[in-house]
């Protein structure tokens, strides 16, 4: 997990505001398995949105501490159903909001 300032968190939340949702979260929950997708879905976007579905049994709160535990993923944001998920690209080809990150402070 990365430490984020406002100011970063700020831009990555802008930058989500036009993104929908790619990954969901059900009655079956989040696992390692569904979690290693999500990281394979970041390496090559850097940022996503998750949704959890009305059946869910997990809170907002309780997925974000778990894909914070469990990985190297940053919650940009929690609202409501909604996570907003980023983790720098490694690959060059697919950097995007990383650059612009960095160069926040």
């Amino acid at each position: 997990m990365q430490n984020l300032t406002g100011k970063q968190k700020r831009y990555l939340r802008s930058q989500a505001n036009g993104l929908t949702p790619i990954f969901s979260v059900g009655k079956a929950g989040a696992n390692q398995e569904w979690l290693a997708e999500v990281k394979k879905a970041l390496a090559k976007r850097e940022l996503i949105k998750v949704n959890l579905q009305q059946g869910s049994d997990w809170s907002a709160k309780d997925l974000a501490a778990f894909i914070e535990e469990e990985s190297t993923v940053t919650v940009a944001q929690v609202i409501g159903k909604t996570l907003v998920l980023y983790e720098p690209a490694t690959d060059a080809k697919y950097v995007k909001y990383s650059v612009e990150v960095e160069k926040i402070r």
